[in-house]
């Protein structure tokens, strides 16, 4: 059975517009991505969605601000590598009783486009060093890499066309992204 998927609209800041993908007319992944961290990990995706804010508002989405996490694509993930970069993660410390910088194992994987437009896809915590080995992420890898690839692809083949100064993109109504 052949699987489609609709390009949706997330947010748009000053420098940068962030998309999503509804595949088989479901939500789309970023959104089912914050309904279940809202409820499981409210803290880790405040840490993310923080990211998400100061990247689309003050910085743009430069390469170094993404984790590599190409395999068969171009997919990359959040938060960025480095526990002391601003908005920092804290969470309790129950061998210190302390609240202490720490690394935010929850991940979002996306495709980052260009320094304007980054498509946001789903994620989890990461238990594992490889997210082909964690039972929580690889299925969020996999398809985010798959999608990254696609789109990749759409905009090569001109599918999905960039606006005149290339700070967005541009497609027909009824696009849609296909793949068995």
């Amino acid at each position: 059975m052949n699987s489609f998927a609709e390009l949706i609209l997330v947010e748009q800041y000053r420098k940068v517009t962030y998309y999503s993908v509804a595949i088989n007319d479901d939500d789309a992944l970023y959104d089912q991505f914050v309904e279940k961290h809202t409820a499981e990990n409210s803290e880790k995706l405040n840490h993310i969605l923080a990211w998400l804010e100061k990247i689309g508002d003050k910085i743009g989405a430069y390469e170094n601000y993404f984790r590599n996490e190409a395999e068969t694509g171009d997919a990359r993930a959040l938060p960025p590598k480095g526990k002391d970069r601003d908005p920092v993660y804290v969470e309790y410390s129950e061998a210190t009783k302390n609240n202490e910088n720490t690394a935010n194992n929850l991940r979002l994987y996306c495709f980052r486009a260009s320094e304007s437009v980054v498509f946001l896809f789903n994620g989890d915590i990461k238990t594992k060093q490889n997210p082909q080995d964690c039972d929580n992420v690889r299925s969020h890898f996999k398809m985010a890499n798959q999608l990254s690839k696609l789109l990749d692809q759409a905009i090569v083949n001109k599918e999905i066309q960039w606006n005149e100064d290339w700070s967005d993109i541009r497609v027909d109504d009824d696009f849609k992204l296909e793949w068995d």
